[in-house]
């Protein structure tokens, strides 16, 4: 296999790896309320990077799914739409985080 089409490959499987984890890793920083331009250099900073165009479409599923509060606050300059978890949002979140954990620790298992 030539270098172009095994780093093609490689950048696909990590862009699955990385849609398995994006919805962890956004919920994970709604504990408070963020508009999605801080959502994304909050992420940035702790290394993980999201495309607005994949990190949007997310907040609204996530919200129609029942699981983040959304309120606008029209008070700045520029209006900007903030979410955060709803109780369920919050509940989801802990046995998401939860799983993560157990199927870490069996993955570092299975690649030791």
């Amino acid at each position: 296999m030539d270098k172009v089409k095994k780093d093609t490959l490689l950048d696909g499987l990590i862009q699955e790896l990385r849609r398995g984890t994006i919805v962890l890793s956004v919920m994970s920083q709604l504990n408070k309320p963020q508009y999605g331009y801080s959502l994304v250099v909050c992420l940035k900073e702790k290394g993980i990077e999201v495309d607005s165009g994949t990190l949007y479409p997310l907040l609204r599923r996530l919200e129609s799914q029942g699981l983040l509060e959304s309120s606008w606050d029209v008070e700045s300059s520029k209006p900007r739409k903030y979410y955060q978890l709803n109780k369920c949002g919050e509940e989801v979140y802990d046995k998401l985080r939860h799983h993560w954990y157990k199927m870490t620790e069996k993955m570092n298992e299975l690649l030791e």
